[in-house]
């Protein structure tokens, strides 16, 4: 069973690399910078998804008026529940107490990162259809 959900998903440091290597393959001169996953460690993407984006990346890649890319990455919904985990621990670095509570974040949406841009095509479903 996990190397079915292996294939389902792709790896952060693969998926960036797929991002990258998506520009360098039309031109090793353009560059890609990537902003919205700073924070990220680990993280699984949807392969499907991650293909759809690569495709998407390859396609500015080629057009000849394209020096640069820049992929960013924002919430869908806006407002995304967290929980919040507040760990203590003792002067041996042993766990001690731990509180949860949650918050909401309300994130800027894809209206901030789009100032300015005539040409704009949203290939995203409908939410719930993907």
């Amino acid at each position: 069973m996990k190397s079915k959900m292996r294939a389902m998903h792709t790896s952060l440091p693969e998926w960036i690399l797929k991002m990258k290597a998506a520009v360098y393959n039309y031109s090793p001169f353009k560059e890609i910078k990537i902003r919205g996953i700073e924070n990220l460690k680990h993280a699984k993407f949807q392969s499907l998804r991650t293909g759809r984006v690569e495709f998407a990346v390859s396609e500015l890649a080629a057009d000849h008026r394209i020096k640069n890319i820049e992929l960013v990455i924002v919430p869908r919904i806006p407002e995304t529940m967290h929980t919040i985990i507040i760990k203590g621990y003792d002067e041996e670095g042993k766990p001690v107490k731990a509180i949860l509570e949650n918050t909401n974040i309300l994130h800027p949406t894809e209206d901030v990162e789009l100032e300015g841009f005539t040409e704009i095509e949203d290939r995203r479903p409908k939410l719930g259809e993907h």
